[in-house]
């Protein structure tokens, strides 16, 4: 049996609706992150910050240390830039470990560690090899493992979860050559027929894909009767008829990463392997995203902690015009800014996976800024450091090496932190995905208000209800704690940051009604002024964490000061970029830069491209995913 999979024909309205459909519509728990958005500091959720139990730290204390020696005697990352591969031994040895298995419980044969070990598992292998720290983020954070543990059923999770947990690497599979963060187009489809399901497709980007055993793949199923149809996933073998990896893709970075394209071509999927029911593919992958977006900004703060140490050993040595670099002002600033950064990094991070274990609070929005805001800091850090080590941070390593100095790979670390910016979720969708979690209240009872479709009876029905919620909700955003000198008191020299949070809080809520009361229904366009209100958001929120953290390891701590300077070092610059996103609200170029764009998409500036050659190939700008036989070599291989 047989199905067109040609791209599906959507209109921008259905689009959005298969997003919104996907989404998780209700708040059961608190998020401090969404009322922040809302203007409403609720310190209390995330003050005193919480603690993981002892038994947890002992075991991943335990692994950390099993985990730090394998990479510093059997990880040879010099060796997985030149071959752009990682070692066969290398993923045996971590599957000896049970590294495949630091998030399954011990009860399926996992280490059963918790997000907080687990991240800091990641940042530290993804210190010495990003592509290690990459393999295992695929396998763990969207793999098979989490929606399996999420959305299966006891008998998927003693099928699978053992594996994964010490020998099977497991891939994702959503992207398609004309499918990225629009997933209403997808083609890839799985026909029922009979007991299974029958799979046709091409799938773009898929990291681990190359070497997988174990494949999660989002595919359409048509509606028919007894089919409600819609985006499913399913748990495939990797080694099916059918299954072709037709090419191992090559990047910038991340050398070592096994990211290919694999075609489906009549493949029997049995129906006990699909994951949830028809139509919730989407919900699988973004509820699996919640979380699993904190794998990015653990590898992130590992990424900052390294160039710390970098700058800090070169900026003392390095010498110029009679004083070490570091001590002159245009170095001294940039040092300062990876210190303090990573000081707020670590702090989001820590805060978010606590509480992700505890699961006494909704993180979404949290996960989803700790994702954003690490993956553009670290990339920056990056930048700083190759900038403080001069030419030398311009050189590669190992020609570094065969001149006699130090191998320090900055310029392949600024390689490899560059895909954070677009790996799950660019940063562009981010700031849309963030907003649209940071204006659900006024949604929720003013959507009707500016949906166009809507008849006249709703929106009068709308307009008092929202009439009620804005009565209650508006008066608030007038005054609070932050214009109170003695508020937060308790939290010392940072006080004075904690109060601005809370005044901010309050403006950018207010920002966000006016400009809802302003645009309406055009609100969706505005990705600029969207994206500001999000990166406000986004400083807020690690201010808020960074002073938590810092008074927290006051208390029980021997680095209480040093925490507390980087903290207000911190907090002084976010203040200060903040203040320029929330004049820039208002005060922008959107407008302009739109009928710019227009007429570069319309030709008008062609005359500005002369005078150059371009060395792009040939070849069409998206590859054919036409369904059908693969006519190319199978490229899969497996690990021993």
């Amino acid at each position: 049996m047989t199905a067109s999979t040609d791209r599906p024909k959507v209109s921008e309205r259905e689009a959005r609706q298969v997003a919104e459909a996907a989404r998780e519509q209700g708040w059961r728990k608190p998020s401090f992150a969404k009322e922040l958005f809302l203007g409403r500091f609720r310190l209390d959720l995330i003050h005193p910050h919480p603690v993981p139990a002892d038994e947890d730290v002992r075991r991943g204390e335990a692994f950390l240390a099993e985990l730090r020696a394998f990479c510093e005697t059997e990880v040879d990352p010099a060796r997985i830039e030149r071959e752009a591969r990682i070692p066969d031994e290398t993923i045996e040895g971590l599957k000896r470990l049970g590294a495949l298995g630091m998030k399954i419980d011990p009860q399926y044969g996992g280490l059963g560690l918790t997000q907080v070990h687990y991240n800091k598992a990641l940042a530290l292998v993804g210190s010495v090899s990003p592509a290690i720290g990459a393999l295992l983020s695929a396998h763990q954070s969207i793999g098979v493992p989490q929606p399996v543990k999420t959305f299966g059923t006891q008998e998927q999770k003693e099928r699978y979860l053992p594996r994964c947990a010490r020998t099977d690497i497991s891939a994702f599979l959503l992207t398609e050559p004309d499918v990225g963060s629009d997933p209403a187009r997808l083609a890839t489809s799985a026909v029922p027929d009979g007991d299974d399901y029958v799979l046709d497709g091409v799938k773009l980007w898929t990291t681990n894909g190359v070497v997988a055993d174990l494949l999660v793949v989002m595919a359409r199923v048509p509606a028919s009767e007894g089919h409600k149809g819609g985006i499913t996933a399913f748990v495939v073998e990797a080694g099916s008829e059918g299954i072709t990896v037709e090419n191992r893709n090559a990047f910038m970075g991340l050398r070592g990463i096994e990211n290919g394209v694999t075609r489906f071509h009549q493949v029997r999927v049995p129906a006990d392997q699909r994951i949830g029911p028809e139509g919730a593919g989407l919900k699988i992958a973004l509820t699996t995203l919640n979380t699993g977006r904190l794998s990015l900004p653990a590898m992130c703060v590992g990424a900052g902690k390294w160039c710390l140490k970098i700058a800090r050993e070169w900026s003392a040595v390095r010498e110029q015009w009679g004083r070490p670099v570091a001590l002159h002002e245009a170095v001294g600033a940039k040092i300062s800014y990876i210190a303090a950064t990573t000081f707020a990094l670590e702090a989001v991070l820590d805060l978010s996976s606590q509480m992700a274990d505890e699961n006494r609070n909704d993180i979404r929005i949290e996960a989803a800024l700790a994702k954003l805001y690490g993956s553009e800091a670290a990339w920056r850090m990056a930048d700083e450091l190759v900038q403080i080590r001069g030419g030398r941070g311009f050189e590669t390593a190992e020609s570094l090496a065969a001149r006699g100095e130090r191998a320090v790979p900055a310029e392949q670390l600024l390689r490899d932190l560059r895909i954070n910016r677009i790996f799950e979720g660019s940063t562009e969708i981010m700031h849309l995905l963030i907003a649209r979690e940071a204006v659900d209240a006024h949604l929720s009872v003013a959507g009707d208000l500016i949906d166009p479709d809507t008849s006249l009876t709703d929106k009068a029905k709308a307009g008092a209800k929202a009439g009620g919620f804005y009565a209650r909700w508006l008066p608030k955003l007038v005054a609070g704690p932050g214009q109170l000198p003695n508020s937060y008191g308790e939290f010392g020299d940072l006080a004075t940051h904690l109060r601005y949070v809370e005044r901010a809080a309050r403006k950018l809520a207010r920002s966000t009604f006016y400009a809802m009361s302003r645009w309406q229904g055009r609100m969706e366009t505005k990705q600029g002024f969207l994206g500001r209100i999000v990166d406000i958001g986004a400083e807020l929120f690690a201010m808020s964490a960074a002073c938590v953290r810092a008074e927290h390891l006051r208390a029980t701590g021997p680095h209480g000061p040093e925490a507390h300077q980087l903290a207000d070092a911190f907090c002084r610059q976010a203040r200060i970029r903040a203040d320029e996103l929330f004049a820039r609200l208002w005060t922008n170029t959107d407008d302009n830069d739109r009928k710019v764009v227009r007429a570069v998409l319309d030709g008008a500036y062609t005359w500005l491209e002369e005078g150059v050659i371009d060395p792009s190939g040939e070849g069409p700008w998206i590859a054919d995913a036409t369904p059908g036989p693969s006519k190319r070599e199978n490229v899969h291989r497996r690990i021993p």
